[in-house]
């Protein structure tokens, strides 16, 4: 079985793997962390931050940068490390 250093490690690889794709992500941090009932995956939730979307065209032009907090649950295989699933976290 894989240590929870290496399923971190594995979540926190998947998610910069994928960044182009969710965007640029600022602040990560790891926030829980859980071996299932059975003992088959670590669930490893991280959080980040990402620039919030302009609600208004003032809100576009401002040079301030908002940012919204977002959350991912990864589903880490505890025998091989490999990650199996990503949700979003809700808080």
């Amino acid at each position: 079985m894989i240590d929870v250093r290496t399923a971190v490690n594995a979540a926190n690889n998947y998610l910069l793997s994928i960044q182009d794709i969710i965007g640029n992500l600022q602040d990560m941090r790891l926030e829980e962390v859980e071996l299932s009932e059975d003992r088959k995956y670590w669930l490893i939730t991280l959080g980040f931050d990402i620039p919030a979307k302009a609600q208004s065209t003032l809100e576009m032009f401002n040079s301030s940068q908002k940012y919204e907090q977002k959350y991912k649950l990864f589903k880490v295989n505890s025998a091989t490390g490999e990650v199996e699933a990503m949700k979003i976290r809700e808080v």
